[in-house]
């Protein structure tokens, strides 16, 4: 299923009105962050011996990997629901071996988890996006995706919309997987801690490329992503309690909060049938083999 050469979206598409769509999102991916943050003010450098780099008064974040160590940071603030956007531009040309991870985590045994990870791959096989959804410790919920560019000639925007009733992932704007509250079914749900953005860039060659088959090719070392236009508008969680419950003029939510309440229209729920019809290469909802005493129950509203 790899293919040599990034297909287009007329590739694929069978719905010009969704495929429209998509290319405005994406010409429109670089104008989105009027006011995006400052990231001397938003983000702490966390490892990697000066491999993590803030630069350009703050515009521009890059993590870097050679086989001494990888990089990473994390977010000032740890927030309970918001919407974050992040672009990155992937490492290029032959990254197998490597994974980039940009995620939502809280600590402990029962942690909470929203992950992008983004799995490198030899030159001309595109990247693998990994996602998955963690609650009170437990995660197994993955799903993946090609992408229809290259993720590492360019800015590209990854979103995380996280509320009480779902989460949702989206590349450029447009939703790319959707993981609702089943609570009432008996599906934990992350509701009650509060999670810091992280990132990092790490070597995995033991699986993440054909499984490990693949290994990171040092000379082509140190490795490079870049990350800019950092935005939160999102619950903040100061000694806590949340800035949403707050009467405080500087609550980060302040400004606009529809997201709390935000779920897919009818041209989303489009969008995302539409990625997932002809870039999704693996559902663990559909993994009859892993989940031989049946699918989790969440699968089946899906």
């Amino acid at each position: 299923m790899l293919k040599t050469n990034y297909q287009t979206p007329m590739a694929f598409s069978s719905s010009t009105s969704v495929l429209f769509l998509v290319l405005i999102s994406a010409m429109l991916s670089s104008f989105i962050f009027p006011s995006a943050a400052n990231l001397y003010q938003h983000i702490d450098l966390t490892w990697g011996d000066g491999r993590a780099k803030i630069l350009n008064n703050g515009d521009l974040l890059t993590l870097s990997l050679d086989k001494a160590s990888g990089s990473g940071f994390k977010s000032k603030n740890e927030y309970l629901f918001g919407k974050i956007d992040m672009q990155l531009k992937l490492v290029p040309e032959n990254s197998a071996g490597t994974v980039t991870a940009y995620y939502l985590s809280s600590q402990g045994p029962t942690h909470d988890e929203i992950d992008f990870e983004f799995l490198g791959n030899l030159s001309g096989d595109p990247y693998i996006l990994h996602t998955n959804v963690f609650s009170q410790g437990k995660g197994n919920r993955e799903q993946q995706f090609y992408l229809w560019f290259d993720p590492t000639a360019d800015f590209h925007t990854y979103s995380i919309l996280w509320n009480p009733q779902r989460i949702i992932f989206s590349v450029d704007g447009t939703p790319i997987r959707e993981f609702k509250n089943s609570e009432s079914i008996g599906v934990p749900y992350p509701k009650n801690q509060p999670m810091r953005i992280y990132s990092s860039l790490w070597n995995a060659d033991d699986w993440a490329t054909r499984g490990g088959l693949v290994k990171t090719d040092w000379t082509q070392a140190p490795f490079t992503a870049s990350y800019r236009n950092f935005n939160a508008n999102a619950c903040t969680w100061t000694s806590g309690a949340s800035s949403c419950t707050s009467n405080s003029p500087s609550s980060t939510a302040s400004s606009s909060s529809g997201w709390l309440t935000e779920e897919l229209d009818s041209t989303n729920q489009g969008r995302l049938k539409w990625v997932q019809k002809n870039y999704m290469i693996y559902n663990y909802c559909t993994d009859t083999k892993r989940f031989p005493q049946g699918l989790p129950p969440e699968c089946a509203s899906t």
